[in-house]
């Protein structure tokens, strides 16, 4: 099957949204000795110190899709690729107009930058942050990450 990453007409993807969960893959990124954290600038989640992560794609292997969000959200070539789990985000805001609230599911991939790599950040983030605990203020979801995936420290 051929991967499906053409752009969906918004009223398309807005009744997609707010009819069913949307898959998605999430990634832990190792870094400079710690664990990358990206500031959104969109909802759900704009302006917080989130995981950089993505929609998957009709048709595209999850561990594809690891791999192309971390070249396309962070300018990153991966080395190491290890899925961790399944998560949920319900969350009461979206970046889709007509839609109030969203429910993602996300794959979530532990990751390596191959060699030392630049973090290059694309429109979906506006700063990042390398820590080994979620910090303060932290998105609940960060915290979870952190917590049942043993993240960090």
């Amino acid at each position: 099957m051929r991967v499906h990453d053409e752009f969906i007409p918004q009223e398309t993807f807005a009744t997609c949204l707010d009819n069913m969960p949307q898959p998605c893959v999430d990634l832990v990124v190792e870094y400079e000795g710690g664990i990358l954290l990206t500031r959104r600038q969109k909802e759900p989640a704009k302006g917080e110190w989130f995981w950089p992560g993505s929609r998957l794609y009709k048709g595209e292997r999850l561990d594809d899709a690891a791999h192309r969000i971390a070249r396309e959200e962070l300018g990153l070539n991966l080395v190491t690729v290890e899925q961790l789990g399944i998560s949920e985000h319900f969350w009461e805001t979206s970046a889709v107009d007509g839609v109030d609230t969203r429910h993602t599911i996300p794959v979530v991939y532990r990751v390596e930058p191959e060699g030392d790599q630049s973090v290059t950040l694309g429109e979906q983030h506006d700063a990042t942050q390398v820590v080994t605990a979620p910090p303060e203020g932290a998105n609940r979801y960060v915290t979870e990450y952190f917590e049942r995936f043993d993240i960090g420290e």
